[in-house]
This record gives C-alpha cells, structure tokens and sequence, in this order.
C-alpha cells in the first residue's frame, strides 16, 4: 500500500495543513496515483491556478515487484517553473525534470514541488507500507 497526503502550502501558510488531501493504492502492479491540476485523471489536484503544477505532474506507479517509484512528467514546457525534491529523514535528492526515482519500501518521506517564482509549495508526503 501507497499512502499519500498532500498538502498546497503558499507564503504564511508554511507548516499549516488545512486542506490536506489523502489517497492511497494497494501495492499492486500497474496501480497508478497522480497529483496536478487535471481532478479528471489526478487523486491529489492542486488549485487550477497555480500554473506551476503541470496538469498531470507527478506519477506514482507500482512496478512488478510491488515497489513504487515517482515520475516527474514532463509538460508542454521545456523548462519547468518548479523544481521537486524527494525527501526521506535526512537524505535530500533533487528529481530531474521528467525523471523517476524510486521510493524506499517500508519507509516514508517527502516531495516537495516549489514554484521557482513565488512562495508556494505543494507537499507530498508518501508511506510505503511494507
């Protein structure tokens, strides 16, 4: 299972979780969470306005092996206006536009989507049940 909660964070809000969203999918093979501003095809929707968070961003995806891994979904832009970090106790990666990293199994940790031109976050923070 795939726990995800998901909280849009901007300016004097840091550290706030009103608003928080939740979702989760069973480890199975081929099962699929997504976050962006598209709520047709993503579990987690950030507000339509905030034009950093591509319509569908990031992808959450079980492999054969029950283990998840995160992509970052390129979007009509060559260069993004945000950047990812993943984040897991004290190791800090930050994610390649349009690259995938897998996620510790049996662990937890954080992605942080920062727009590169306001303060604005989205926070995703990821259980991976063993």
């Amino acid at each position: 299972m795939l726990e995800l909660t998901m909280a849009t964070v901007s300016g004097a809000e840091e550290g706030a979780t009103a608003g928080m969203q939740m979702a989760d999918a069973p480890s199975e093979p081929g099962a699929v969470l997504r976050v962006g501003r598209d709520k047709s095809v993503c579990r987690l929707a950030t507000p339509d306005d905030w034009l950093f968070i591509s319509r569908v961003h990031l992808e959450f995806l079980c492999g054969p092996e029950g283990t998840w891994q995160v992509t970052w979904l390129r979007g009509s832009q060559a260069d993004p206006s945000s950047e990812v970090r993943l984040i897991v106790g004290e190791y800090a990666q930050t994610l390649v536009y349009g690259g995938t990293v897998a996620l510790p199994r049996g662990g937890n940790g954080e992605i942080v989507v920062r727009d590169r031109t306001a303060p604005r976050s989205v926070n995703v923070g990821f259980y991976h049940e063993f």
